[in-house]
């Protein structure tokens, strides 16, 4: 449960959440609630799936039912969706290291892949679930030593009557049109669910946890259990936000750099070294687990390399990690919360890949034409829904709908007689 709550975090959470708060309000807790009821439906029908067929890789899946060439272009799609949603992550990370250090942002980058790559290839998954439940640890105790510093100069109770008296503790946000605003609670908390259901149980760096637990109730138990925790998680990363706030009595600060001014500004030495300790241990949990997992999905997937070529897997592993490394110093920060931009960048692909298990699980499409055709329109539709404003939170179910109709519509038009 903490490595998988580790690997979702990253240091996008320990940044970013923070600044949502800062800036506005607690309205980003609408997603997380979503999170939980989508895993549970993970937890009751994917992972059964999952276990059944003693798979290694999920994407077997696709494999036994519609052949290799599928299985490939399921595992193709994950590692397109991997090297950027984490790539925005590793760039997180080497941005706030920059800020805190004075190291430029090229040099971050590669001192944390190194790091990384030398534990990740050295002990395999195993080493990196362990390494990322205490990661988990160091990282939430740097939230909670910011939380007690200002906590020390300020009065709990004038906390929540000045972020009260500003409306800055609302969850809940019904105004807007939920099609169009993604943190209105219809669009949050619906879409939340459809992402985790995509991102839990079609991604294979998260399901990659479920399947090392030793049996489907310890993995259901693992991954229910990450939602609820990643609520409670996410709450105390958008207290310290709102604390920050009122002790910089709200000026405006550079979007994302609102947590690590205060790091740098006001923390004393030695407990900053803890909360950096802490910054890198969110950035290198999720890196540490895309390299595996990107490496592993080859391995299996593409390459069937045999369980005994240990030096081919792990030459696969620092090639994907200097990939990741090469992404992350190619994206720029953008205007958006950088959190923001790494679900947006998976919701571009989650729903095909969520298409595919989904015609796995039904049986209803027979034909290798009518899943590729409804894989390939249902990637293209999410542009569209861009191209219309639709907020990113609706693009998951949208674009698996809309692959679904149009598999379906091929399979009644040509092969059903």
């Amino acid at each position: 449960m903490f490595s998988i709550v580790a690997t979702e975090t990253s240091v996008l959470t320990f940044i970013s959440v923070p600044g949502i708060s800062y800036r506005s309000d607690w309205t980003f807790l609408q997603l997380a609630l979503g999170y939980i009821f989508g895993r549970m439906i993970v937890a009751q029908f994917l992972l059964p799936m999952y276990y059944k067929n003693g798979i290694l890789s999920i994407y077997e899946v696709i494999g036994h039912k519609y052949g290799e060439n599928i299985q490939k272009m399921a595992s193709g799609l994950f590692l397109i969706t991997r090297l950027f949603a984490d790539g925005i992550r590793y760039l997180a990370t080497a941005i706030i290291i920059h800020v805190i250090t004075g190291w430029s942002i090229t040099i971050a980058v590669i001192i944390i892949g190194i790091c990384t790559l030398i534990y990740s290839i050295t002990g395999g998954l195993k080493t990196i679930v362990w390494i990322d439940s205490f990661q988990f640890l160091i990282y939430l105790t740097g939230g909670l030593i910011v939380i007690f510093l200002i906590l020390h100069t300020i009065s709990i109770e004038s906390v929540f009557n000045v972020l009260g008296y500003q409306s800055k503790l609302n969850i809940f946000n019904f105004s807007g049109n939920p099609i169009f605003s993604s943190m209105n609670f219809f669009s949050a908390f619906f879409g939340g669910a459809i992402f985790s259901l995509a991102s839990h149980g079609t991604d294979y760096m998260m399901v990659q946890r479920c399947l090392s637990c030793k049996d489907l109730y310890s993995a259901k138990k693992a991954l229910i259990g990450s939602g609820i925790f990643v609520f409670f998680q996410l709450g105390m990363f958008l207290f310290a936000g709102s604390l920050i706030y009122i002790y910089f009595d709200g000026v405006e600060i550079v979007k994302d750099r609102e947590f690590t001014t205060f790091i740098l500004e006001e923390v004393p030495i030695g407990l900053k070294g803890i909360i950096l300790s802490g910054v890198l241990s969110a950035a290198m949990s999720t890196l540490s687990s895309s390299m595996n997992s990107l490496a592993s999905s080859t391995v299996i997937d593409w390459l069937k390399v045999k369980s005994n070529q240990i030096v081919k897997m792990r030459i696969i592993s620092v090639f994907w990690g200097i990939v990741l490394m090469l992404i992350a110093l190619l994206f720029d920060e953008g205007d958006s919360a950088i959190v923001l931009i790494g679900f947006k960048i998976a919701s571009y692909t989650y729903g095909a890949l969520l298409l595919l298990f989904m015609l796995v699980k039904t049986n209803l499409i027979k034909n290798n034409l009518s899943v590729i055709v409804g894989f390939l329109i249902s990637i293209l539709s999410v542009f569209l829904l861009d191209q219309f404003g639709i907020a990113w939170t609706w693009f998951v179910f949208f674009s698996t709908t809309i692959g679904f109709a149009a598999s379906s519509l091929v399979e009644i038009i040509f092969f059903r007689k």
